[in-house]
């Protein structure tokens, strides 16, 4: 079994490349950010510790995590952000590794890994790590069309984000999905090799 990790920054398309990798060639398909949600449920271990480190005031009243307010807790302070890190990143691993074990029983030829952070936590888990590269223009463009953002709210999430130059060091393929999507299926074809 080939374990690819797709990464790259928001707008870039990488939802639609996973859905063509599903489609197309029968991959199996984790989205981190999915899991670690999962992960962070009412009830888990996750959810447990972080209410102990972050305090009850990062529960909705629904019962779970208040992301909003978990946001504006560790989004204001480096240390609280790599303490939030260190208590989910673990715990992500170790359900991905396992589900990896899983599908590799199941005789399943493609597992694919993404998360927009994957050079930073998860790139031991790929064989391969593949940058999903759009121009900025056209990120810009896609997320005001398929999620209302506002420039202002687009460019807040850019910059949240790793740069480019980190993606490309610390990826093996870089797929151009700026231009038609044939052109990126055509991309994605002569890379894949399993």
């Amino acid at each position: 079994m080939k374990v690819l990790g797709i990464t790259g920054g928001v707008g870039s398309g990488k939802s639609k490349v996973l859905n063509y990798l599903r489609e197309a060639y029968g991959a199996s398909v984790c989205q981190m950010d999915e899991t670690a949600r999962e992960l962070q449920r009412r009830g888990t271990p996750c959810f447990e510790r972080i209410v102990r480190e972050f305090g009850r005031e990062v529960v909705g009243e629904d019962g779970e995590l208040d992301r909003a307010a978990l946001g504006k807790i560790v989004f204001a302070d480096a240390g609280k952000l790599e303490r939030l890190n260190e208590i989910v990143h673990p715990e992500v691993l170790l359900k991905v590794r396992r589900d990896i074990r899983e599908k590799a029983k199941e005789n399943v030829r493609l597992y694919v890994v993404e998360a927009a952070l994957l050079p930073v936590a998860g790139r031991e888990l790929c064989d391969e790590l593949w940058y999903i590269y759009a121009d900025e223009r056209v990120r810009r463009e896609r997320l005001s069309r398929s999620r209302g953002y506002t420039g202002e709210k687009t460019s807040q999430m850019i910059a949240s984000q790793p740069g480019e130059e980190m993606f490309r060091k610390a990826c093996t393929v870089v797929i151009d999905n700026s231009g038609t999507f044939e052109d990126t299926k055509r991309q994605i074809g002569e890379k894949l090799k399993i």
